[in-house]
């Protein structure tokens, strides 16, 4: 009896432990069939940074671009997706606070999720975090970084046009397709919006602590495109002020737009839990999800 009862304990907890995996293991697809264009040449090798001044896992030395997806439950889906991209400067991608996390969040209101790993600036050690910072001192990131922006922006182009593609297969709707950026992500998510072809354009995007050169800004869309917009005040890079030309480009072109500038939460809060009013911003893309109908009231 008492035999019996360990067996069919264990046979529960293989179950639930079987299940979880199933749920933590997501599919990872590559969007280019050979090497990205304008980077064939490219030989290092993709690798992650677990220990860093930012508290949490870095990948860097992305050659190969993929898709992660996050998928709803079984039912749950109700067709509306957003390509997330992460940030890190385009020397690295913050895959869990500005990538996993927000994905889980928005997977679990029903929202289909694909988070891109884009193509970033070669660190030759493998200190990626220290490599930028070295040379925002001595300036010579400018040049690294303006030679891989076009590369991350057609990585983001690539991602939408695939996710269009299979907008059947992971029941979405075509106009349903939206884009997340965080800093860097927010750059990719903006060339996108100011450089793709309107079959390539997101229904509606989030830029979240962006940095957007002024080319990014020239055009804004005659098509509807809502904007939600968050950052902080007190953000290290001097960004907020971006995401208030982002706004007033948006209101200037009559094109609905939503920003949230909080007055503390720093540059790169993502998902970080800062006992700050910051800390509520994904409950604020919430309801505008829901006011804009693309998430059921």
């Amino acid at each position: 009896m008492i035999g019996n009862k360990i067996l069919r304990g264990f046979s529960i907890f293989l179950t639930i432990t079987v299940l979880a995996m199933q749920v933590e293991a997501q599919k990872v697809i590559g969007l280019y069939s050979g090497k990205p264009p304008g980077s064939e040449n490219w030989d290092w090798t993709e690798a992650v940074q677990d220990s860093n001044v930012f508290q949490a896992p870095q990948v860097y030395n992305v050659v190969q671009p993929t898709l992660t997806v996050y998928e709803p439950e079984t039912g749950k889906a109700n067709g509306t997706a957003i390509v997330i991209a992460p940030g890190g400067g385009f020397y690295t991608l913050s895959v869990n606070r500005e990538g996993a996390d927000p994905a889980r969040w928005l997977q679990s209101k029903g929202v289909t999720v694909f988070v891109l790993k884009y193509r970033l600036v070669h660190s030759k050690t493998k200190n990626p975090v220290m490599d930028m910072i070295a040379g925002l001192q001595n300036k010579k990131t400018d040049s690294l970084v303006a030679a891989v922006v076009p590369l991350a922006v057609a990585d983001g182009m690539k991602a939408i046009s695939w996710v269009r593609q299979h907008a059947q297969e992971y029941k979405i709707k075509k106009d349903g397709i939206g884009m997340m950026g965080f800093s860097a992500g927010g750059t990719v998510t903006m060339g996108v919006v100011s450089q793709a072809p309107d079959s390539l354009l997101p229904a509606f995007i989030a830029p979240i602590y962006a940095y957007v050169p002024d080319e990014f800004l020239s055009h804004v869309p005659s098509g509807r495109i809502p904007a939600f917009i968050a950052a902080a005040s007190d953000d290290q890079l001097g960004l907020a002020s971006h995401s208030i030309r982002i706004y007033q480009k948006w209101t200037a072109a009559r094109q609905p737009a939503e920003l949230h500038l909080y007055e503390k939460g720093g540059h790169g809060f993502g998902m970080k839990k800062q006992n700050l009013p910051v800390d509520q911003w994904m409950e604020r893309f919430g309801e505008w999800m829901k006011f804009n109908g693309f998430l059921p009231q």
